[in-house]
C-alpha cells in the first residue's frame, strides 16, 4: 500500500472470487427466517449508469445487513429484457433484438459483478426467454378464463415513428410527444386486448391505506390515478337527440348550470362535426385536452336543465374527456374554476347558487349569495338561488336533488381505465390467441405454450405481420385455417409478476412454486425509481390480487416496504447522455474501486433524496478507506499495550453508542446516518491512538466494529480487514456487532459530553482565555437530580410546593426555591439525565477529549468536593465549569 491509496483492484478481485467459490450468496429454497430484498430489475440498455449503481447499492447493503443479522435473504437479479428500444437498436444496427439484448445483458452483468453486488445469480431471470414469457401467456389465458381479458375497439395513442401503441403515461408534455423518440403522437382506433383492472379498482384504492411502508407521495399518486369519485348521474334533454347523461360530484350546484359541454369525441360532437365546419375544425385541429386554458366551440344545440327547465347552450369543449365520467358535463361557472374560466371567455352567465355557511347559522335562513363574477366559490355551503332547495346545506341538497329528479341516481366514477396491453411490435410476448373465421379469437391451449417469436424480420411496421409462415396456423377448436395474433404484450406485463418467478426460476410446470411464494412473499423491501410509482406498482398490485383470488397466493400485496430512491445529479442536473454530464461507473471503479463508489453514494444523502455527484467527495471517501486500512495494518503489525483506564472506558462507550445508533439507522435504511456514526467512531479511534497507547482489547473491538458496520456498503475492503483481524469465516456471514447499552442511554451520555465541551469552549471564548491552566468540571448535587425527577413526573400546579415536601430538598433553602423556579419555567422541556454517579463516570472518561483540545488538565469534581460558589451553577446534565488561567 502506498500513501496515495491501496490496491483496490486486487482486493476487490480477490474477494469476489472467494465469495463466488464459496457460493456465499446462494439462497436455499427452504428457510426459517426469510427476508426478501429486491431492486427493480433494469432494462438492459448496454451499460450501468449511476442511477442503477445507487439503486442496487441500496438493496445490496440492506440485504447484506439482514444477512449479518441472521436472516435468510433472497436478493435476486434479472432483466426487463423486452421492449421497443431493443427492436429499434436492432433495426439501426441490422442485427436482431435478441442478440443485441443478450450482449447488453452480458456487459451489465459483468459491471454488476465488478461492483460486488451479492446476488444469487442462480435465480437470474430474463423476460425475453421463452422459459419466462411462456408464463406471461399462461397468465393471460388464466385471466381470460376468469373474465379479466377483453378485446374491443379503442382509441389509442399511436406513435407513427415507432409504429406502436403508447400508454397514456408514455405520451409526454403539452406537445404530446412519444417518450422514446419525441415524435408527435396521433390518435387511432384499433382492436385491442385489455386486462380488466377496473374490476379491482375499489380494492386497489382502499388497500392503499394499509401500505404503511410506502412513501405517502406514491400512495397519493396511486389514489389520484384510480381517481374514484362519488356523485350523481342525471339526464339532460337535447332537442333532436337522445337524452345525454352527465356525471357530477356537485349536483347541489345544478341550479347554477348555465351551459352544457360535450367531449370532442362524444357521438353528438362527431355528428355535429360532419355538418358544422366550425365544430369540425375545432375537433380536428384546435382541441387540446392538455392545454393551459379550456377551449371550445359553440353549437346550435341547447340542453334543458332538469332542475329549472331552462334552455342552456351546448358547447364542444376540450376540457371534457370521453373516458372520464360520461364525456358530458353540466357546467357551473359560479362554483368551478375551470367552468368559470370558460364562461368568462365565452361570455356565458355566472350565477351563484351556493354561499358560505354563516357563523352561528340557524339552519333556516337563506344567506346572501356570494359574488362569483371574479372567482368561483368552490366549497360546500348553503344553497341560494335554488328554488325550494335554497337554505339547505350542500350535503342535504345533494341527497334531495338525487332523490327528486326522476333521471338522477347515485353513481361512482373512476379515472382508472382497463389496461390495454396490445403493442404492434416484435420484441415482446406474443399474445397466445389465434383468429379463426369460424370460431373467432381462440386461446392457444396450454400444451402448445409458449408461442415463440419467429426470426426477426427487419421491416417497417410490425415484423410479426411480415412473418407469414409463423402467422399461418390452425384453429385449436375446429382445426381450420387461422392466423396468429400479431400484437405482443405491453412489457409492464413482464414486470407485474417477475418478483414471484425469482422464488423458483427453473420451475417448468407453473409460473412459480406456490408454497415457496407463500413463504417468501410479500417482498420485504423494494427499491426503485419514483417514475414507476403508478403503472408498474399498480399493475403489480393488480396481478398479485388476481393470483391471490385464483391461484392460491396467500398475500394480496406484493411489496411491504417501498423506497423510491433519489437521482444522482451533476451540478444540479440529472445525468443524461444528451446533456453530456454522465459519470461512468466503470471509470470510478477502475480509478477508486467499487467500495469507494458505493460508500460515497450511500453517505452523500438519504436514499430517497437527490444528490450531486462530486469528484472531490469520491477522493475524500477513497482517502478515508485508505486511512482505515492503515489503522488496521498498524494494529496487526504492532498490537498496543495501553491500560484499561478511563480513556479506554470512554472509547468502549463510544463503540457501544455507535453500534446502537448505526444499527437503528440500518434498520430504517438511513444509511448516511449509520455511515456518519461509523466514520465518527474511526475518528475517535484515531484520536485515541494519538492521545495515548490504546488498550489492545478495546481498540481491536472498535476496529472490528467499524469493519462490520462498513461491510454492507464497502464489502471488499471490509472483508479484507476482517480477514487481517482474524475474524471467523467471511465478514459477509459474520454476526452483526451488538451494543451493551440502549439508544436512550447513548443519547443522554453523548449530550452530556458535547454540552460540556461546548460550555468550556464558550467560557474560554467569552472570557478571552488564551492559555487555560486547569479546568474543573463540577457535577451537580444529588438533591437536584431528585428535584428534576419529581418535576418530570409531577402534574401538580404548584411544583415548588411539591418539591418542598421532600425534606432533603427543603433543607437547601433558597437554592432549592431558585432551582424549583427554573424547573417550573422549563417544565414542558424537561427530560431525564444520567444519575449523578453515571454523570461523574461519563465526564471522567471523556475528560481526555477536553484536555486534548485545550492542552490543559481536567478534573471532574463531585458535588461534595466542590466550592459552593461553583456548585450553585451545576445542574443535572449541565455541570458547572471553572477555568483557571
Amino acid at each position: 500500500m502506498s500513501d496515495s491509496g491501496y490496491d483496490h483492484a486486487t482486493v476487490e478481485r480477490r474477494w469476489q472470487e472467494a465469495w463466488d467459490d464459496a457460493n456465499v450468496y446462494r439462497t436455499p429454497d427452504d428457510v426459517q427466517d426469510p427476508t426478501y430484498v429486491l431492486g427493480m430489475y433494469p432494462y438492459p440498455s448496454g451499460k450501468l449508469h449511476m442511477g442503477h449503481v445507487r439503486n442496487y447499492t441500496i438493496t445490496d447493503a440492506y440485504a447484506r445487513y439482514r444477512r449479518m443479522r441472521g436472516d435468510d435473504v433472497l436478493h435476486p437479479m434479472g432483466w426487463d429484457a423486452f421492449g421497443l428500444p431493443a427492436e429499434n437498436a436492432a433495426k439501426e444496427r441490422d442485427t436482431n433484438p435478441r442478440d443485441w439484448t443478450f450482449d447488453c445483458i452480458d456487459t451489465m452483468r459483468g459491471q454488476m459483478e465488478s461492483m460486488g453486488f451479492g446476488y444469487d445469480w442462480d435465480r437470474e431471470i430474463t423476460t425475453c426467454t421463452p422459459e419466462y414469457y411462456r408464463w406471461n401467456q399462461w397468465l393471460f389465458t388464466r385471466f381470460h378464463e376468469e373474465g379479466l381479458v377483453e378485446r374491443r375497439d379503442a382509441e389509442v395513442n399511436w406513435c407513427p415513428h415507432c409504429e406502436t401503441v403508447l400508454a397514456d403515461e408514455q405520451v409526454e408534455g403539452e406537445a404530446e410527444l412519444c417518450w422514446r423518440c419525441d415524435t408527435p403522437v396521433e390518435t387511432r382506433e384499433l382492436e385491442q386486448w385489455f386486462l380488466r383492472i377496473t374490476e379491482y379498482a375499489d380494492e386497489l384504492l382502499e388497500a392503499i391505506d394499509d401500505l404503511e411502508g410506502w412513501p405517502n407521495s406514491v400512495r397519493q399518486m396511486q389514489r389520484n390515478w384510480i381517481g374514484r369519485q362519488h356523485g350523481t348521474e342525471l339526464d339532460f334533454e337535447i332537442e333532436g337527440h337522445e337524452d345525454v347523461r352527465a356525471f357530477t360530484t356537485r349536483v347541489d350546484t345544478l341550479f347554477g348550470a348555465t351551459f352544457f359541454a360535450l367531449a370532442p369525441d362524444h357521438p353528438i360532437s362527431q355528428e355535429l362535426a360532419e355538418e358544422d365546419e366550425e365544430v369540425r375544425h375545432f375537433v380536428e385541429h384546435e382541441a387540446d385536452p392538455e392545454g393551459d386554458e379550456p377551449n371550445g366551440v359553440a353549437t346550435d344545440l341547447s340542453a334543458t336543465n332538469p332542475a329549472t327547465d331552462e334552455e342552456i347552450p351546448v358547447y364542444v369543449a376540450d376540457f371534457v374527456l370521453s373516458d372520464v365520467g360520461t364525456g358530458a358535463l353540466m357546467a357551473v361557472p359560479g362554483h368551478d374554476e375551470r367552468d368559470h374560466a370558460f364562461a368568462t371567455k365565452m361570455g356565458e352567465d355566472i350565477v351563484p347558487v351556493v354561499a358560505p355557511e354563516p357563523e352561528n347559522w340557524d339552519g333556516e335562513t337563506v344567506p346572501d349569495a356570494p359574488d362569483v363574477q371574479e372567482a368561483a366559490y368552490t366549497d360546500d355551503g348553503v344553497l341560494v338561488n335554488s328554488g325550494t332547495y335554497s337554505g339547505l346545506d350542500s350535503e342535504t341538497a345533494r341527497e334531495r336533488l338525487t332523490a327528486d329528479i326522476e333521471s338522477a341516481e347515485h353513481a361512482t366514477q373512476y379515472q382508472l381505465r382497463d389496461w390495454g396491453i396490445s403493442r404492434q411490435r416484435y420484441w415482446g410476448t406474443p399474445i397466445p390467441v389465434v383468429h379463426c373465421e369460424e370460431c373467432g379469437p381462440v386461446m392457444v391451449p396450454e400444451e402448445d405454450l409458449p408461442v415463440e417469436l419467429p426470426e426477426f424480420i427487419n421491416t417497417t411496421g410490425n415484423p410479426l405481420d411480415a412473418a407469414e409462415e409463423w402467422k399461418e396456423t390452425t384453429c385449436p377448436d375446429c382445426s381450420g385455417s387461422a392466423r396468429r395474433e400479431t400484437d405482443t404484450m405491453d412489457t409492464f406485463v413482464d414486470s407485474s409478476w417477475y418478483f414471484l418467478r425469482y422464488v423458483s426460476p427453473d420451475l417448468g410446470d407453473a409460473p412459480f412454486d406456490l408454497e415457496r411464494a407463500n413463504d417468501w412473499m410479500p417482498v420485504d423491501q423494494y427499491v426503485g425509481g419514483i417514475e414507476h410509482a403508478v403503472m408498474h406498482l399498480l399493475y403489480s398490485r393488480f396481478f398479485t390480487k388476481v393470483l391471490s383470488d385464483h391461484e392460491g397466493l396467500e398475500h394480496r400485496e406484493p411489496f411491504t416496504n417501498l423506497l423510491a430512491q433519489g437521482m444522482v445529479q451533476l451540478e444540479g442536473e440529472k445525468m443524461s447522455k444528451s446533456k453530456g454530464n454522465v459519470v461512468s461507473p466503470q471509470r470510478i471503479v477502475e480509478e477508486y474501486g467499487a467500495d469507494t463508489a458505493r460508500l460515497f453514494m450511500m453517505q452523500a444523502a438519504q436514499p430517497e433524496r437527490d444528490f450531486d455527484w462530486s469528484e472531490e467527495g469520491v477522493r475524500s471517501t477513497y482517502a478515508f478507506l485508505t486511512r482505515l486500512r492503515g489503522m488496521v495494518e498498524d494494529y496487526v503489525a504492532d498490537a498496543p499495550a495501553g491500560a484499561d483506564d478511563a480513556v479506554a472506558s470512554y472509547v468502549a462507550s463510544e463503540i457501544d453508542a455507535t453500534l446502537a445508533i448505526a444499527t437503528e439507522k440500518y434498520d430504517d435504511l438511513t444509511f448516511n446516518r449509520a455511515l456518519r456514526e461509523t466514520q465518527d467512531l474511526v475518528r475517535t479511534l484515531r484520536q485515541y491512538a494519538d492521545y495515548a497507547e490504546p488498550h489492545a482489547e478495546t481498540y481491536e473491538r472498535g476496529l472490528s466494529a467499524v469493519v462490520r458496520l462498513l461491510a454492507p456498503v464497502a464489502p471488499h475492503l471490509a472483508e479484507d480487514l476482517y480477514d487481517q483481524l482474524e475474524g471467523d469465516g467471511f465478514a459477509v456471514e459474520a454476526d452483526w456487532p451488538t451494543a451493551t447499552v440502549d439508544r436512550d442511554h447513548v443519547q443522554k451520555r453523548r449530550k452530556l459530553v458535547e454540552n460540556t465541551r461546548e460550555d468550556v469552549r464558550q467560557i474560554i471564548d467569552v472570557a478571552g482565555i488564551d492559555d487555560p491552566q486547569e479546568i474543573d468540571v463540577v457535577v451537580a448535587p444529588d438533591w437536584k437530580y431528585d428535584a428534576l425527577e419529581i418535576a418530570i413526573q409531577s402534574d401538580a400546579d404548584n411544583l415548588i410546593g411539591e418539591l418542598m415536601q421532600e425534606s432533603h430538598i427543603r433543607e437547601q433553602g433558597d437554592a432549592a426555591a431558585s432551582y424549583g423556579q427554573d424547573l417550573q419555567i422549563e417544565r414542558e422541556a424537561l427530560s431525564t439525565t444520567l444519575d449523578p454517579d453515571e454523570e461523574h463516570a461519563t465526564l471522567e472518561s471523556a475528560a481526555w477529549l477536553i484536555e486534548r483540545e485545550f492542552d490543559a488538565p481536567v478534573s471532574v469534581v463531585r458535588a461534595e468536593d466542590a466550592d459552593d460558589s461553583v456548585l450553585s451553577n451545576a445542574e443535572p446534565g449541565r455541570p458547572a465549569i471553572e477555568i483557571e488561567e
